[in-house]
């Protein structure tokens, strides 16, 4: 007697989240402070180390444009805002915190 072939049905697996091929970074200052000079240079430092060739990024001045700060919901200066495939992280302060800037941009691990 032949023996019927079991079908099992398997749902399509959800792709994993991709990194972004150009890192979109936005980094809300206040003016030429020191904080903002710093916070600068740290996440400059850190895309050439780890995103060489893959990021943009835009500096906006909320003295020049104090609209911005309302519309984009920001409280706090300096703050990176990471634009992810899922989702916007921000990172507040001059980012001299590597690791705490690494997880927000899902290049690290939380641990």
């Amino acid at each position: 007697m032949p023996t019927a072939k079991t079908r099992t049905r398997t749902q399509p697996r959800k792709p994993a989240p991709r990194k972004p091929a150009v890192w979109k970074l936005r980094l809300y200052v206040a003016g030429q402070t020191p904080k903002s000079i710093r916070a600068f240079a740290n996440l400059k430092v850190l895309c050439e180390e780890r995103l060489k060739g893959r990021y943009q990024i835009e500096v906006i001045d909320l003295l020049e444009h104090p609209h911005m700060a309302r519309g984009d919901q920001i409280v706090a200066v300096p703050t990176l805002e990471i634009k992810l495939p899922q989702s916007v992280q921000r990172i507040i302060g001059d980012l001299s915190n590597t690791d705490r800037v690494l997880v927000g941009l899902a290049l690290q691990q939380v641990g």
